[in-house]
Formats: structure tokens, sequence, C-alpha cells
């Protein structure tokens, strides 16, 4: 039997992680958690890609120390549910897993919202990990992810967003003005603040409507999603600095499905959690060395000045989160929410 860490805490944990060397283990033969034949189901979007590569280890891991006891079914491609309906699925327990993204269904998770808002201190891996588990860990998210029968096991750790777009490029602020951008949440907000015309699309549905016309430009994860999708097939510019934000799409498992499992089980999904985390954002790191190359054969790279930036900040960064603040108040602690990201990486939020 592998000597198991007790005590699962599925909605992040408090204190930070460090980053552990990988897990070894034995062929799948030799099981080294017993227990019964499980079989749980995963409902995504998309394909196999830089995204899925944390869940994808996930279900690595538990098959090995399993002996194939344990099987994670990944379904790809929404052929469980749509992606905007994956709170749904848990919820009536269609499934014992799923991926989600907040900006999806804002309504849903107003709470995980707040992981869209603009500049955030996520300046490292590490604290683009720190920040997402202090929100994991936040009663007020706890709550209205229970409410879907979901519980946060790890984040996709999305990369800090940049802009591909077709048409005049933005070479200074003002260009955005009129702009369609497929962009959600605070990083929707912080581009109306530019002038730009925030629109929702889903990640599958932005190609068509770039090449289209539907809409100018898309923020996405920067580089894996925009290359993911092949936004760069139909894109004329990106910007390379502008990192107006990021999002929050993380694996969530079925409150029912966890209360059934075998103690065991429990464990090494706690156990394996390190891993997963290693792996996902190894996986960004890697696409980068391979897209970063792409683009810039294939595109025009956007480059703002500090001081455009500072001037960006200045308009879409504090005025966004305390709007936000303000619009939430007495549904839940939004400023106390807030201040735990900042304060989970030693930086003060008045």
């Amino acid at each position: 039997m592998t000597k198991c860490v007790r005590g699962v805490a599925f909605a992040g944990a408090a204190t930070a992680m460090a980053f552990g060397a990988p897990l070894a283990w034995a062929p799948a033969q030799a099981a080294e958690v017993d227990g019964p034949k499980l079989t749980w189901n995963i409902s995504t979007w998309g394909g196999k890609r830089a995204f899925t590569a944390g869940v994808e280890r996930l279900s690595a891991i538990l098959a090995a120390k399993t002996g194939g006891s344990w099987t994670l079914r990944i379904r790809y491609g929404e052929a469980l549910s749509k992606s905007r309906n994956n709170l749904d699925g848990l919820k009536a327990g269609a499934f014992e897993g799923a991926t989600i993204c907040n900006f999806y269904h804002p309504e849903k998770n107003p709470a995980l919202m707040a992981l869209t808002l603009p500049f955030l201190p996520m300046a490292t891996w590490e604290d683009n990990r720190k920040v997402r588990e202090a929100v994991h860990a936040h009663p007020a998210v706890r709550k209205e992810l229970a409410r879907w029968n979901a519980m946060a096991y790890a984040s996709s750790f999305a990369p800090q967003y940049e802009l591909l777009g077709k048409g005049k490029p933005p070479m200074a602020l003002a260009d955005w003005k009129g702009i369609k951008v497929r962009a959600g949440g605070g990083i929707g907000r912080a581009m109306k603040a530019l002038g730009a015309i925030p629109v929702m699309a889903t990640a599958t549905e932005v190609y068509a409507a770039i090449r289209q016309g539907a809409m100018q430009a898309v923020a996405f994860p920067f580089t894996q999603a925009h290359v993911d999708y092949k936004i760069h097939e139909v894109a004329e510019w990106y910007t390379a600095n502008l990192a107006p934000g990021t999002s929050d799409c993380p694996l969530v498992f079925s409150i029912g499905a966890y209360r059934k499992l075998p103690a065991q089980y429990g464990r090494l999904l706690e156990d394996s959690r390190e891993e997963v985390v290693k792996t996902q954002i190894g996986a960004y790191r890697s696409a980068d060395r391979k897209n970063l190359p792409l683009l810039r054969s294939r595109l025009k790279e956007i480059r703002y000045t500090d001081a455009q930036i500072a001037a960006f900040r200045k308009v879409a960064g504090r005025p966004v989160i305390e709007a936000w603040i303000e619009e939430n108040r007495g549904r839940f602690d939004a400023r106390g929410l807030v201040k735990s990201m900042f304060a989970a990486v030693g930086q003060t939020y008045e």
C-alpha cells in the first residue's frame, strides 16, 4: 500500500505546496493501492492539448497506482455536455468530474469570477498557483461550487491572456476603440475601458467568428489556446505584453461521487495533485517553446511601451476591480476575496 497523507482538501490547499519530483509507480498490473473497480467520466471540450495535460496525467496515475482498477475516462469534444453546462451535469449526477470555465457561466459562479479581474498579482507560475488556491479555498467559492455538487481539485492554471486579431493592428491604446473582442469577465471590462466591444463566445466558436468577421480579436491564454484553436491561421497580429488578466478553468469533481470513494482512493487523489499541477504548468511552458516562434514568423507582433501599459492599468485595473466589488456587495465578501488573492503572494490590497 502507498503511504498517503490523510485529509483531502479539494478546494485548494490553504498553504502552498512546493513542486515535487515526478511520482514513480510500478507497472499497471502491480497495484499499489488496492480497491474496487471504478470508472469516473470526466466531461471536457476540445481535444487533447496543453489545457488537458493535468487531467490526463491524473488519469494515468490513478490507473497505474490501482493496477487499472480506477479508470478516469476523459470525454473530449463536449461528448457528455456542452461546456457551458458542465456544472449542470455535475448537479444532475450525469458524470463524476468536469473542467469548467468561470466566464462561460458567470451567473453560476460569481465569486469564482474574481479570477478574471485584471492585473492580478500573477507575475510568476508560483504566484499564479498561490492566487488560485487562495480563491478555491475561500468560503464563498466553496459554497457556490457546492450548490452545483462540485468541488475544485486543481486549476488549469491558465497563463496570462494576450490578444490575436485581424485587421488594422492596434498599435496605440486608442486604436482599440470599436474593435469587437472575445473577452469575458474582468478582462472584457478592461478591454471595454479601452473602447473595445467585448463579445462572448466559447473557445470552439472563435475561429469561425474571426474568419467571418463577427469579431476582430480574441483574448485567450497565451500562447497555448490561440494555437490549439488555430486562431493564428485567421489572425494577422498579436499582442505580446498587454497581459490584461486571465480566467479560471478548474478540474472539479462531484461531491456525491467523492463521498462514495473508498478512503484509500480519496487519499490517492490528494497525493496525486502535486504531480497533476506540475504536469499542467509544464505543458504550457512546452507549448510556448513551440508556439512563440510560429506566431513570430506568421503574425505582426505588437509590444506596448511601459507608459502605455501604465495608462492601461490606470483606467482598467483598480477601477474595474472596485466596480466588481461594489456589484457583489451583499452577495458575498467580495473585498475580502480580492484581499485574499493579494495576501496569498505577500501583497496588500486596500
